[in-house]
């Protein structure tokens, strides 16, 4: 079985070959049809199932996409709403590290999501000012050390959150300047990947992405 995976990235490669196991998984670049960064969930599985549906050919028996992004979580306004339930996940603040993946046999799409991580205020105000994350990540963690690294990160937060929290943060930063020192000098979406960098290297974003695949995949795959 070939399966193709939009994207001549290889971490998204070595993800899709932890859930394809015995498949032979090529690259093939493919246009997102989306913004660089992209913003919400809307956007992000877009991208995914854009991905997907243009890797896949006659010559491959799926075809995969995945589209990592940005989103604050809200319930929709668009639909009804849960009570108690619904009002207490308006109260989840910030803007979240999102990955969507979608897979495809050409005649249905499925789509699945990895999980996700709240970016630091400093960060996310960076983000939805334009910047894109895995450059941003790439600028501060090459050029600073992990100790001036977590200062700017989490510096601007501490008004806003406990001193623990805080702490917590600047060395999951620290902890991940060190995972990042030792994958050498390539960028953080061929590295560790944001994931990586904000859970300090206990999630990579190779696994991540993995998990996004499979859980994509699953009901084509137990069909």
């Amino acid at each position: 079985m070939d399966v193709a995976v939009g994207s001549e990235n290889p971490v998204k490669r070595r993800a899709v070959e932890q859930v394809f196991e015995s498949a032979t998984v090529e690259t093939r670049a493919v246009e997102s049809g989306v913004s660089e960064q992209p913003v919400g969930h809307t956007e992000t599985i877009a991208g995914a199932r854009t991905r997907a549906r243009e890797s896949f050919g006659t010559d491959v028996a799926f075809g995969v996409g995945l589209e990592g992004g940005v989103a604050e979580f809200t319930s929709s306004a668009e639909r009804p709403t849960n009570g108690v339930e619904d009002d207490e996940f308006n109260r989840v603040d910030g803007l979240f590290l999102i990955m969507w993946a979608a897979v495809t046999d050409g005649k249905r799409i499925e789509i699945g999501a990895g999980p996700s991580v709240r970016l630091p205020d400093s960060i996310a105000r960076e983000v939805v000012s334009g910047a894109e994350l895995g450059p941003l990540l790439d600028e501060r963690l090459e050029t600073n050390d992990s100790a001036s690294v977590g200062g700017r990160m989490g510096s601007d937060s501490i008004a806003e959150r406990s001193s623990a929290d805080n702490q917590t943060q600047s060395d999951s930063i620290t902890e991940s300047n060190s995972v990042n020192s030792r994958i050498g000098s390539d960028s953080i979406a061929r590295g560790q990947g944001a994931i990586g960098v904000f859970t300090g290297g206990r999630i990579t974003r190779e696994g991540a992405l993995a998990d996004a695949v499979a859980c994509a995949a699953s009901h084509l795959l137990d069909d």
